[in-house]
């Protein structure tokens, strides 16, 4: 029986796991689609919603809660300005995940998981602002 047992391990401890999860979530709200493998993705799928649930609500103690758990402040602000405005009709169902297969080296289970009506052009947008500003710093 899997009393007590509400969550999957992932072979990390839990400072580990804490640490991974949050980085997922950080570059799932940047770029709103990521690729994972499928048993991390299904345990992703409830922190992000969560936290997109703070953004919704929009206030002070939300704004702390959710800058607890992402890293970086670029993040919350997308989260709480983007997201949250997006997502202000929906009761929840942030998230989907769709198998994509299966890694080559190890035969993993592949997941794509993404937002709901997600923003195509955001996926790579830091990358190719990134690689412009630096273009233009090499052109003058």
């Amino acid at each position: 029986m899997r009393h007590a047992r509400g969550y999957r391990r992932l072979n990390r401890t839990h400072e580990h796991r804490k640490a991974l999860f949050s980085n997922m979530a950080g570059s799932l709200i940047e770029h709103e689609q990521i690729k994972t493998t499928l048993p991390k993705a299904k345990e992703l799928r409830p922190i992000v919603e969560k936290l997109i649930t703070l953004g919704k609500r929009g206030d002070l103690h939300a704004r702390r809660q959710a800058a607890a758990q992402l890293k970086e402040d670029k993040d919350v602000a997308k989260l709480f300005d983007v997201l949250a405005a997006r997502y202000k009709d929906r009761q929840g169902g942030y998230v989907r995940i769709l198998k994509a297969g299966f890694r080559y080296g190890d035969m993993a289970p592949m997941a794509i998981i993404e937002l709901v009506d997600r923003d195509v052009d955001a996926k790579g947008a830091a990358d190719k602002a990134r690689a412009a500003a630096e273009e233009l710093a090499a052109d003058e």
